[in-house]
């Protein structure tokens, strides 16, 4: 092109435009006004690949300010969008500057990297050409998890990479297995930590252990049984200690990863028997009474509320069945595996969940949801309530709950119902 346009920022407003010619017809219900004008979609997909374009260029600039920027901007539309057929086009390119950042960046530069990277993958689904981006990506990100002297949050952001890279692409089981042992080099490092009578560190590197652990967790979900029998040998009977950590997201994770330990074991015995049994579940119920003054109220509630699912699914093997809405649809969590997959996809897309739970074929693939739901724009809009409608539900609902709260704080009314 000849006339050179300054390249914006990618927005939320880009990402509410639903323009993708290809698939134009999973439009959110919410993003239909009543009566707002025609768009022009082969416009606005012009203007964003545009913008898309100059962010590609900016993450080969000197600037680092400017590079971080554009694959933060890339991260925004590639979570928020699908857009299979450019990133197809363009693939070599994206992951040659990956590369680059990741090696040459610093922390915050490969940290958005390595997020990308996982994008990237997500948008291709798993093929020979996601084979072919991990076969680049892998053995660098693998240096970056064990270079001690690269920052904690890059190594714990490249584990995350791997992880969810390795889940996508690897048909090969020989990279599975190459790629779990190099994570099980990080986290078992707090297992000696436990171990340490000197009790030589900590926090600084508990974010490292816990982001290997879930990502070696997540890949441990589509081992053979073989493996799978081998790896909970293994760890079973030390992860446990982890439950003792100072760090509320380690002790979550580590109980979290044995709810999903026991469900397998299960699956592949049923007359499985663990002999600490005992001493698990009391340490297991401890966490979800938990009532100690010096920790955070919040904290408290959020492993509470944890412990108290992974305790029934230690003894009762129990799982609270979840459901999660999208458009049209409803999926149900109705297991540990199946929540493992589902909260590692939620942390990386944001918001983006639900648009990728519609219209991403490798989503819908690894949750069973079969070929994406093809909804026109008259359908669409019959769902949608009008604004009185919504309006007129939103009050009745407000003086609902406003008569309940005054009820309970009538001092006149019977307490005693409560006890």
């Amino acid at each position: 092109g000849g006339q050179s346009r300054s390249v914006q920022p990618f927005s939320d407003e880009d990402a509410s435009i639903e323009t993708m010619s290809h698939c134009s017809g999973f439009s959110d219900p919410a993003s239909f006004t009543e009566d707002g004008p025609e768009v022009d979609e082969e416009a606005t997909q012009e203007d964003l690949e545009y913008k898309l374009k100059g962010f590609i260029d900016l993450t080969l600039d000197k600037s680092a300010k400017a590079r971080q920027a554009a694959l933060e901007s890339l991260k925004s539309a590639f979570s928020s969008k699908i857009l299979y057929e450019f990133v197809m086009e363009r693939r070599m390119t994206l992951t040659d500057s990956i590369e680059r950042c990741i090696k040459k960046g610093k922390s915050e530069e490969q940290c958005a990297a390595a997020g990308l990277a996982c994008l990237l993958c997500v948008q291709m689904g798993s093929g020979i050409e996601s084979e072919e981006i991990f076969k680049t990506l892998g053995p660098v990100l693998k240096k970056i998890v064990c270079d001690g002297a690269a920052s904690i949050q890059a190594r714990q952001a490249c584990a995350t990479c791997l992880g969810i890279c390795c889940f996508i692409v690897t048909d090969d089981i020989t990279e599975l297995y190459s790629t779990m042992e190099c994570l099980e080099n990080i986290f078992t490092k707090a297992y000696q930590r436990d171990r340490d009578t000197n009790g030589v560190s900590s926090t600084h590197s508990t974010v490292l252990h816990i982001s290997a652990l879930l990502a070696w967790t997540l890949l441990l979900t589509i081992c053979p049984m073989n493996e799978v029998k081998k790896k909970i040998e293994m760890h079973l009977h030390k992860l446990p200690s982890l439950l003792s950590c100072d760090d509320l997201n380690m002790r979550i994770a580590a109980g979290e990863t044995l709810a999903l330990l026991f469900e397998l074991a299960r699956e592949t015995d049923a007359d499985f028997f663990y002999e600490d049994m005992e001493l698990l579940t009391e340490k297991l119920r401890a966490l979800a009474t938990d009532g100690n003054k010096h920790r955070a109220k919040v904290d408290k509630r959020k492993q509470r509320s944890v412990f108290r699912d992974v305790l029934r699914a230690v003894e009762e093997r129990d799982f609270p069945t979840e459901m999660v809405k999208f458009g049209p649809e409803r999926m149900y969590i109705d297991c540990w595996v199946k929540k493992q997959t589902y909260d590692t996809f939620k942390e990386l897309l944001g918001s983006g969940m639900q648009y990728h739970l519609q219209s991403n074929d490798f989503l819908r693939n690894v949750f069973e949801l079969g070929p994406p739901v093809m909804l026109d724009a008259a359908t669409l809009k019959t769902m949608k309530i009008s604004r009185f409608e919504r309006h007129l539900y939103n009050s009745a609902a407000f003086k609902a709950r406003t008569k309940a709260r005054s009820k309970c704080r009538d001092k006149r009314a019977d307490v005693g119902e409560f006890f």
